[in-house]
C-alpha cells in the first residue's frame, strides 16, 4: 500500500490514479473527510490529517510501503520558511516513528538554493531536514508548471493576449502535472537506495511566445503576449488574495527564471516528459 498526499491537487491526483490503475492499494491524505469520497469510489482508503501534524501523519504512513509527499501550497501565509520548518519537521518525525522505507517529495527546479528562488527555498529547507534518514528518497525537481497557466487562458480567448511576467520569447523548461505524476509513480515501485534526484522537464523547453501560440491554436484564434513589468507582480498576486509576503517572493521566483538562478542543479538525473502544452491546455479550454 502507497500514501499518497495532494490527492486534490494536480500531482497528487494523477499519482494516486497512477497506482490504482496499476493495481497498488492506496491511501490518499486529505483534510476532511467530504474531499475523499473521489477516492473511496475508486477503491482508495481515505485518511484524514493535515501534513503538519507529526503524529496524525505517522499514523497514515505505519504500514505502507512508500509516500508521496509534497509542501502544500498556501498563499496567505506570513512567514513562508517558518511553515516549510513546521511542515520539514513534521515529516521527519513522521518518516522516522512510521518506520516507511521510502518517500517521494515534490520539489522544484532551482531547490538546490537556500535564497533568490523565492518560494523554492522552502523546498530547499524541506530536502535538507529530509537528508541523512537512511531509507529512499526520490527528490522530484520539475521545472514550471505548464498548468500555472490556467488562470491565463480566459483572458488569451477572451481578449487574444496571454498575460506573463516573462519575456515573450524567454525560452525555459516547463513541464505537464501528469508526467510528474507519472515518474512519481515510476519512483515509488522502483525505489532507490539512498537519495536519488530526478530532474524533470517538457519534451522541450518554451516560451510565452509558443504557449500563446499553442492556446490559439487550440481557441482558434490569434494570440499574443502580454508582458507586465516585474513591479506588477506584488499587487497582482495580492489582488487574487496572496499575502504580501508570498507575492513578494513569487516576485523573486521571476527575477530567479529570468537571471538564471533557478536552473537545473545538474546532480540528478534528467528526464524529458512526453505531454505537450496542448495536450494540457486542450481540456481547460472545452
Amino acid at each position: 500500500m502507497y500514501v499518497v498526499a495532494g490527492v486534490t491537487g494536480n500531482t497528487g491526483s494523477i499519482v494516486a490514479e497512477e497506482l490504482l490503475q496499476r493495481g497498488h492499494q492506496v491511501r490518499a491524505i486529505v483534510r476532511d473527510v467530504g474531499k475523499g469520497e473521489r477516492w473511496k469510489a475508486m477503491g482508495a482508503e481515505v485518511a484524514v490529517t493535515s501534513l503538519a501534524d507529526a503524529k496524525g501523519l505517522a499514523e497514515v504512513l505505519s504500514g505502507a510501503k512508500g509516500a508521496y509527499l509534497l509542501n502544500p501550497p498556501d498563499m496567505t501565509i506570513s512567514d513562508f520558511r517558518a511553515r516549510a520548518t513546521e511542515i520539514g519537521d513534521a515529516f521527519t518525525t513522521a518518516i522516522r516513528d512510521s518506520g516507511v522505507p521510502q518517500i517521494v517529495f515534490l520539489s522544484s527546479i532551482g531547490a538546490q538554493h537556500d535564497s533568490g528562488v523565492g518560494p523554492i527555498a522552502g523546498l530547499h529547507l524541506i530536502e535538507k531536514k529530509l537528508e541523512g534518514l537512511g531509507i529512499g528518497e526520490t527528490l522530484l525537481r520539475p521545472a514550471y508548471f505548464l498548468e500555472n497557466w490556467g488562470v491565463s487562458l480566459g483572458n488569451a480567448v477572451s481578449e487574444g493576449v496571454l498575460p506573463s511576467f516573462l519575456p515573450e520569447n524567454f525560452r525555459f523548461p516547463q513541464v505537464a502535472t501528469r508526467d510528474i505524476g507519472r515518474l512519481a509513480a515510476d519512483a515509488l515501485e522502483n525505489p532507490p537506495r539512498g537519495i536519488s534526484v530526478l530532474e524533470i522537464s517538457g519534451p522541450e523547453d518554451y516560451t510565452p511566445a509558443d504557449i500563446a501560440r499553442a492556446v490559439g491554436s487550440i481557441a482558434g484564434r490569434e494570440v499574443t503576449v502580454g508582458v507586465g513589468p516585474i513591479e506588477a507582480v506584488i499587487p497582482t498576486f495580492t489582488s487574487f488574495g496572496a499575502s504580501e509576503h508570498v507575492a513578494s517572493l513569487f516576485r523573486e521566483m521571476y527575477e530567479g527564471m529570468v537571471n538564471g538562478r533557478i536552473s537545473w542543479d545538474g546532480s540528478g538525473q534528467r528526464i524529458r516528459g512526453t505531454t505537450t502544452p496542448a495536450e494540457v491546455f486542450a481540456p481547460m479550454l472545452r
